[in-house]
């Protein structure tokens, strides 16, 4: 089986994939395929730093802001509407991008995990979904730790609904997700993957560029986005979304607004935290540092081991 050749750029949020990736895009002659998980939401914009017109620099950016927040998207839609985006960028003659700190989607992309194998029970993710609103993310997400600590460990309480998957898959089947996920790695799959992951040796160098981006994202008229898709009838995605509810607390007039911003701070921190943990365990990826390597040399690394892996 021939394997499609696919650049994959990870990392933390802030870490500057976006601007690597635009670049190495432009250097090779590629289309980016978007990894992120609130990016595909047409409705939010600052809050997850989509990439501006003037950021994609002409090149063609797929999967972002195609969703409506307030319907469901699973990472099974994710890796079917991935695989063709991928596939047709291939069939152009283009070498595709996969772009974004979602570990759970590149991986399931990447891997070629299959999600329609394992079946769903309404009733079970019903009764699920009614515990996950009276008790709360927290609790199920300890519950998912006592029998799948690995899925469990790349989720956020906020991650209601796919707690709640993780938790019916092994309900239904006895066997954990993470489980599942390496036994479909056993099959082929259809990707020669080349992956790049950008940190910094020096965390506080990243946590400084976390801060930044924040501050700016509030002058870019954060506050007014979070309002208007807080407002929105459905949108228990927003919640999902660090940016929005830490700001909730702003309007409601139960914390000032200082509070709130150092808030998204801490909490975007510990996100690409959790970002790091779940990439540091693929041991395919290149790493590159933000603190030993200036722009210009990090742009070549990367196209050099790019070179050397897709087009050698």
């Amino acid at each position: 089986m021939e394997q499609i050749p696919l650049a994959v750029i990870v990392g933390p949020t802030g870490s500057g994939k976006t601007a690597l990736s635009v670049r190495l895009a432009k250097a090779f002659g590629g289309e980016i395929v978007s990894a992120d998980s609130m990016q595909i939401y047409k409705q939010m914009q600052i809050a997850t730093a989509k990439p501006t017109l003037e950021e994609m620099e002409g090149v063609p950016h797929h999967l972002i802001g195609f969703q409506d927040c307030s319907e469901p998207f699973s990472v099974a839609d994710y890796v079917d509407m991935a695989g063709k985006a991928v596939r047709e960028i291939y069939e152009k003659g283009k070498l595709p991008f996969l772009v974004g700190g979602t570990g759970l989607y590149v991986s399931s992309l990447v891997n070629n995990v299959s999600f329609n194998e394992i079946i769903s029970e309404p009733a079970l993710r019903a009764e699920l979904q009614k515990r996950l609103k009276l008790e709360g993310g927290q609790k199920l997400l300890e519950e998912l730790r006592e029998f799948d600590p690995e899925t469990a460990a790349a989720l956020h309480p906020n991650n209601g609904n796919r707690i709640v998957r993780a938790i019916e898959v092994y309900r239904l089947t006895g066997v954990s997700m993470s489980e599942h996920q390496r036994l479909s790695r056993q099959k082929p799959s259809p990707y020669k993957p080349c992956m790049i992951g950008l940190s910094a040796k020096n965390r506080q160098v990243l946590y400084d560029r976390i801060n930044l981006r924040v501050d700016l994202m509030l002058k870019a008229g954060l506050l007014e986005e979070a309002k208007e898709v807080l407002s929105r009838p459905g949108t228990k995605t927003a919640f999902q979304a660090i940016g929005y509810k830490e700001l909730k607390g702003y309007f409601d007039g139960s914390c000032t607004l200082e509070e709130a911003v150092e808030t998204i701070k801490r909490e975007t921190r510990r996100y690409a935290k959790r970002q790091l943990t779940w990439f540091r365990r693929d041991e395919r990826i290149h790493w590159l540092f933000l603190d030993e390597l200036e722009e210009d040399c990090l742009f070549k690394a990367a196209r050099r081991i790019i070179k050397k892996e897709l087009c050698g």
